[in-house]
């Protein structure tokens, strides 16, 4: 039986057609078949279609280590709503600076944490934690200090990380899962978060990194593993290291 692969608009497709269509026209306009600039006035258009094709990405899957889910969702928003925007002013639709509205990017930001939060925990909500394993979560803040934590739960569901001029250095080397998955929060800003699991963990990426990044240095699992970390959040001018 045959089987084929489905085609998909990737973000790298979408750019890669946004560069092609770049080239053509302004070998049009050497030509003198179209006056370039004309058309290239419109660029924000690409900014739009480039969000488009990042918010049609799909969800990351069991195993990956790919950056995909939440982190090309909101940046996908993000560009649609700038070139949406910059079109909008170059047709004169309405008066638009960009410099104007970067602070709207910190109350992004900040609703996403406070909505990921109160998903996380009304989601405990109905959990009953063991007296004898009460560190099934993790969590702590680095405010321009440092702070180190571990775990050594056989329940670990997650947490939440913040590191602010700061560093937070995890060591959950000594943990297992339950359930086959658990997602911490993490947030650095000017800091970083160091966070170390186990051999038969994998990690899946699904952080925003603006300035900033997450690297996962872990080795794959031996054989494939259920157990896995799911790692979101943003790191602004900072950084998220995962390793064993």
């Amino acid at each position: 039986m045959e089987t084929r692969s489905l085609w998909r608009a990737t973000p790298q497709v979408v750019l890669g057609l946004i560069i092609v269509l770049i080239g053509v026209v302004f070998t049009l306009d050497n030509m003198d078949v179209l006056y370039a600039r004309d058309y290239v006035r419109y660029w924000p258009a690409f900014l739009v279609l480039y969000g488009i094709s990042k918010l049609l990405q799909p969800r990351s899957t069991p195993g990956t280590n790919a950056l995909g889910g939440t982190q090309g969702r909101f940046s996908g928003i993000i560009f649609i709503f700038i070139g949406s925007a910059l079109l909008l002013d170059r047709m004169g639709v309405l008066e638009f600076r960009l410099w104007d509205f970067w602070p709207l990017l910190f109350v992004a930001i900040g609703l996403s944490l406070i909505w990921r939060s109160y998903r996380r925990t009304t989601g405990r909500s109905s959990e009953v934690i063991a007296p004898d394993d009460a560190n099934t979560t993790i969590g702590g803040m680095a405010f321009m200090s440092g702070f180190r934590r571990t775990s050594n739960s056989q329940n670990f569901q997650g947490g939440e990380l913040t590191a602010i001029m700061g560093g937070c250095e995890i060591d959950l080397r000594q943990a297992s899962m339950k359930d086959g998955e658990a997602v911490i929060d993490a947030f650095a800003f000017w800091g970083g978060i160091e966070i170390k699991v186990p051999l038969d963990w994998s990690v899946v990426l699904e952080g925003t990194p603006l300035l900033g990044g997450f690297d996962d240095k872990t080795r794959p699992p031996q054989g494939g593993s259920a157990k896995r970390l799911v790692v979101k959040g943003f790191a602004i001018m900072g950084g998220v290291e995962i390793s064993n």
